[in-house]
């Protein structure tokens, strides 16, 4: 049996496209093969086949119910994220990169240790997980995490990681600064970085580059970072 509604078009959800914003009479013919008729009020019919999910917002907006939550993501073997940051360099403020503390005439200005590595890798997984970035889950206007270190930041990312079913297959980070020169540091910047992440060292890669004099970071006013990884599932 047909049932038959009346409803206003502002009460649709998104999807179902009228021709005016007047009353509409809607008809579902079956719950196994739903379709309806759109009648506005000086137009011919209209039929269009409805998918089931859009047959039960429909309910939802008519019974004034809230709104039915999507069905999780399919796990996929493999997920890859990218991850950016930046950071004006001062005075004052010590250079952590990756964990290391670099001797430097100054340093990042942030509200926690400034880490601009450690940064980008927990939004590269964040990203990776399709999680909020770490400005939302560790917000810089909180004071629990002045000048905290940014390796609680990474342990927490690992952790949503684990416990989505994945784990590190591969990361490549390049790390933007005029000076000072990383390569005295960079093997204890990765070594650290595998600690944290809990990964083989052959999985994680670790580059550097100037910016040739150019803008803020060529002028060694600022410091920035790329990471992307590849989560592959246990």
């Amino acid at each position: 049996m047909a049932t038959h509604l009346h409803l206003h078009a502002s009460s649709l959800p998104t999807g179902i496209v009228t021709r005016n914003r007047k009353s509409l009479s809607l008809t579902f013919i079956s719950d196994k093969n739903p379709s309806f008729s759109v009648r506005p009020a000086s137009a011919p019919t209209l039929k269009a086949t409805v998918l089931p999910s859009v047959v039960a917002a429909v309910s939802t907006a008519v019974d004034g119910a809230p709104p039915v939550s999507a069905a999780p993501p399919k796990t996929l073997p493999f997920r890859v994220g990218h991850g950016f940051d930046l950071h004006r360099l001062e005075p004052g403020y010590p250079l952590i990169v990756g964990g290391i503390n670099i001797p430097h005439d100054r340093g990042c200005e942030a509200h926690s240790d400034g880490d601009v590595l450690l940064h980008c890798v927990v939004d590269a997984i964040l990203g990776a997980l399709g999680l909020p970035d770490i400005g939302q889950i560790f917000p810089d206007n909180d004071p629990k995490w002045k000048g905290a270190p940014s390796s609680l930041f990474i342990k927490e990312a690992v952790r949503l990681m684990h416990e989505a079913g994945y784990e590190i297959g591969n990361l490549d980070a390049t790390l933007i600064l005029q000076r000072p020169k990383v390569s005295p540091h960079k093997e204890a910047i990765r070594e650290n970085l595998c600690e944290l992440l809990g990964a083989d060292p052959t999985a994680v890669n670790l580059k550097a580059k100037t910016h040739e004099k150019v803008d803020s970071l060529g002028e060694n006013r600022s410091i920035a970072a790329h990471t992307v990884v590849l989560l592959m599932r246990k």
